[in-house]
């Protein structure tokens, strides 16, 4: 067990407390220089937790926000890139675990913006995770934050033109989701997906937890599902699972090329996922 306090990261207030984190690693305060991905999709995380903004005329939206402390980190790298940290507008996760979500507060109270997540995650939220089916009871993880919307599967969520489009891939957590979008350049239109990967954490129990009933149903219909999404870029919330250090080596400057023809590489890490849950039913 790793007890971090915000100090560490950041001297904001709202994260100097004791928070319990059930795992660690110095790949996620790992700085990566922030970079414009395709059009008006930007990344703004640390080495391995991905982070993204998105710009529009009427304010930004900002998925995910890295472990407690990472506020200072979002707000340097949003800065280098030419935009105002105040004019976050929506924020959004792909699930309610500390690594993605340990800083929604702080960015929250910085800039005002509106905090949307599926609703079954919206309690852990609120609770700073400690109703979490697979981490809960050890206390806080990060600070309690209110959740201004409450998120279902295929839910519109739109700022300045922009249309995100939620995708509710329940297992990982009970409200985990992935986010499909398209965004623009000068040349073309692409369709993102930032895909919430439904890897199977050694803690959680198939078929069903007393915390989680359906979560063996849950694994099994997110499986089904992701193979069905059509896409031209694939991220995910963790810069590894798409081997982004991989693709930046390729690429210098803008080159959102380098983001695509990631087909193949999706379908892998989805058919490895499967069998890894048949291979954990099977075995009941």
């Amino acid at each position: 067990m790793l007890v971090l306090t915000g100090l560490i990261l950041t001297g904001n207030p709202a994260s100097a407390q004791k928070l319990y984190a059930p795992n660690f690693n110095k790949a996620w305060i790992q700085d990566q220089g922030p970079f414009r991905i395709a059009g008006n999709l930007y990344y703004v995380g640390s080495y391995d937790l991905a982070c993204y903004l998105i710009t529009t005329p009427k304010g930004h939206i900002l998925i995910n926000t890295g472990i407690p402390g990472s506020d200072t980190m979002l707000r340097r790298h949003v800065e280098a890139l030419g935009f105002k940290f105040a004019d976050i507008r929506i924020l959004l996760a792909t699930h309610a675990h500390f690594d993605h979500v340990g800083a929604m507060a702080a960015v929250k109270q910085a800039t005002g913006a509106q905090l949307m997540i599926e609703e079954k995650d919206a309690p852990l939220l609120e609770d700073g995770g400690n109703s979490d089916f697979d981490f809960g009871g050890h206390g806080r993880m990060w600070v309690p934050v209110t959740v201004d919307r409450r998120l279902q599967d295929k839910d519109i969520v739109e700022l300045g033109g922009m249309r995100i489009t939620v995708l509710h891939h329940p297992g990982h957590t009970k409200g985990a989701s992935s986010f499909l979008f398209q965004v623009k350049d000068d040349t073309r239109t692409y369709r993102v997906l930032i895909a919430n990967m439904p890897t199977i954490l050694s803690e959680t129990k198939f078929p069903s937890m007393p915390t989680y009933p359906r979560v063996g149903r849950d694994y099994g219909y997110t499986l089904d599902t992701m193979p069905r999404i059509s896409f031209d870029i694939w991220l995910s919330s963790h810069a590894g699972q798409f081997d982004l250090q991989k693709k930046l080596s390729r690429a210098k400057g803008y080159h959102p090329e380098a983001f695509m023809n990631s087909r193949p590489a999706y379908d892998s890490a989805i058919h490895t996922l499967r069998e890894g849950y048949l291979k954990k039913m099977r075995a009941l």
